[in-house]
């Protein structure tokens, strides 16, 4: 059974702004394998934590949080070329993605085979101007298992 409390320093989120939460949850969980994990709310806005769905050994979070003073006002802080990257097991999901990307009006690269190791690539623009990379075949998670014994 894992333990709940954390007993070593980890890497565990990254958080952006968000102008609309609301429509960062639907990109997010339309255009990316992310799920809402949790939601919290204060006198200063509201949070949503993002992660794989049920990912409980590692848990990695995206944290989006719109803040009232802010709501309406887009605060991109990865672009132009600064991205999230999500991987994907196939191909065809990097060309799926990038067409309903295309047709949601949020493609920001078409896709392309790159040089090892970045793979078969296309990135997305969420809400707030965040570019987000999806790719097949650039192995990170992968790589960082065998390296590290998994």
């Amino acid at each position: 059974m894992l333990g709940k409390t954390l007993t070593e320093a980890r890497w565990t989120h990254i958080a952006l702004p968000s102008c609309d939460l609301d429509k960062a949850i639907e990109f997010y969980t339309t255009m990316t394998p992310l799920v809402v994990a949790a939601r919290h709310k204060d006198k200063d806005g509201r949070t949503a934590w993002l992660s794989n769905d049920k990912q409980v050994e590692t848990p990695f979070v995206l944290v989006l949080v719109e803040f009232i003073k802010d709501k309406g006002k887009q605060q991109p802080q990865l672009t132009p070329f600064a991205h999230l990257g999500m991987e994907v097991p196939n191909r065809e999901d990097v060309d799926r993605i990038a067409a309903e990307a295309r047709e949601m009006g949020c493609l920001h690269w078409e896709p392309m085979d790159m040089p090892d190791p970045v793979g078969y690539i296309c990135a997305l623009k969420d809400p707030d101007g965040n570019v987000v990379e999806i790719s097949h075949n650039q192995k990170v998670f992968e790589e960082i298992r065998t390296l590290w014994g998994e």
